[in-house]
């Protein structure tokens, strides 16, 4: 089975320890991008990233993107929803299906 990482800032991933996943509290840009390196190495399926921390590693998450693992998957943080997440699920649809099947809801 693939092993599933969650990073961010402590406050919003914590709980996701609880659900067997592993998590790694990532506020710093250089630390975070090693640790997104090593999980990308050590072979781990799933990705989850806040919105927030998604942001500063934005070129760091490019490079994987035409891999099929690891899914990189922005989800909100405790400050809230960015609407970054859902873009990156549109438009990875739209890649897969060629088209915009929300029909432009933006």
């Amino acid at each position: 089975m693939a092993k599933i990482a969650v990073m961010g800032d402590y406050d919003s991933i914590y709980g996701f320890a609880a659900l067997g996943l592993s998590i790694f509290p990532e506020t710093d840009r250089d630390s975070a991008q090693q640790t997104l390196r090593r999980l990308v190495e050590n072979e781990f399926g799933i990705i989850y990233i806040t919105e927030e921390l998604a942001a500063v590693l934005e070129k760091d998450i490019e490079k994987y993107a035409d891999r099929v693992t690891p899914a990189i998957i922005r989800i909100p943080g405790v400050k809230g929803n960015t609407g970054d997440g859902i873009k990156s699920v549109k438009k990875s649809v739209e890649q897969a299906v060629g088209s915009d099947i929300l029909f432009g809801d933006d």
